[in-house]
């Protein structure tokens, strides 16, 4: 069952199951009001790179959600690719300025 779904810049399908915004509602409650917003991060990120971990992607969206900027990050090792964590951040990211 999904939470909701979209298409990130490279025409990939991304999901949002509920499984996985359970747990990031439990791991970030401010969050809960913003699914909407986490599937807008990875439509149209202001920022994006990669993750430590192979086959994921990290996007960032400034002024969307709790904090001053949203990170989501993206598994696209499953097909359809799937949003894996996502949470409020604060802090500049290195090398980019809004």
């Amino acid at each position: 069952m999904t939470s909701g779904e979209t298409v990130d810049r490279d025409g990939r399908r991304v999901v949002l199951d509920l499984a996985v915004w359970r747990h990031i509602i439990d791991e970030h409650p401010e969050l809960e009001p913003h699914r909407e917003a986490t599937l807008s991060a990875v439509a149209e990120p202001d920022h994006r790179g990669s993750d430590p971990r192979p086959g994921r992607e990290r996007y960032w969206r400034h002024g969307l959600g709790p904090s001053r900027r949203l990170m989501v990050v993206v598994d696209y090792e499953s097909v359809p690719a799937r949003v894996v964590t996502a949470y409020g951040n604060r802090k500049d990211l290195p090398g980019w300025t809004p």
